[in-house]
């Protein structure tokens, strides 16, 4: 039994990873043998600043996540991540759970909660889950990106007839609205069509509506 998830074959993906994520030595030795024994590859860490060094943000993969850490414990981890937008998901194990604290965890985003001792087959089975999640969360992340800068290569005045075409406003009515010429307007949607690499509104729209910009990413209309 592989833990690793099928990769579309029209697209390889890269080999995703397990981050194992706790500063108590026993257990990383016994995740680390649980999941070399089903194929995973794993990246181990004493604690989350080791962590942060060995996180390859190319890869997809989840996190195996202690709660309590010196230094920075799990929660702070889990914020770090969080501001970093970064597609993993997180499974906190821990050996002093409590429902508040479980609550806590699930609330910040977590994918699951398990308390050690862990039963073996529940954490294989909770971690394949893990890398399945993490492996489409990459995807979108690399799909938005690649959209993202697909917009960021428009001109503010491209931006400016992008969203006056989405509006449904036509060539003339945005020359009119921009005080520019219809046959620029034609020049701008040309230009805009190349950039986003088609000439479907449907299409365009999907592109600039599927992307989830941080604030400023996007240049605003003049």
């Amino acid at each position: 039994m592989s833990l690793q998830p099928r990769a579309d074959s029209s697209s390889p993906a890269p080999v995703p990873v397990v981050y194992i994520v706790d500063d108590d030595d026993a257990v990383r030795t016994s995740l680390r043998f649980l999941l070399e024994s089903v194929g995973c590859e794993l990246r181990v860490s004493a604690g989350g600043g080791e962590f942060l060094d060995a996180y390859d943000p190319r890869r997809p993969g989840c996190v195996v996540l202690d709660v309590r850490m010196p230094l920075m414990g799990g929660f702070d981890l889990q914020k770090e991540l969080l501001r970093r937008n970064a597609p993993l998901p997180i499974v906190f194990i821990t050996g002093h759970g409590d429902v508040p604290m479980s609550v806590r965890a699930l609330k910040g985003g977590a994918f699951d909660f398990i308390q050690k001792p862990f039963n073996y087959q529940v954490m294989i089975d909770t971690i394949q889950a893990a890398l399945a999640e993490g492996v489409r969360l990459f995807t979108e992340a690399q799909r938005n990106s690649r959209r993202a800068a697909r917009l960021l290569s428009l001109s503010p005045r491209e931006r400016s007839v992008l969203d006056l075409m989405i509006e449904g406003h036509q060539t003339k009515q945005i020359a009119h609205e921009l005080g520019i010429s219809p046959k620029t307007v034609e020049v701008h949607r040309a230009n805009i069509r190349q950039k986003l690499g088609t000439d479907s509104l449907a299409k365009i729209m999907q592109i600039v509506f599927g992307v989830k910009p941080s604030a400023g990413e996007l240049p605003d209309r003049p």
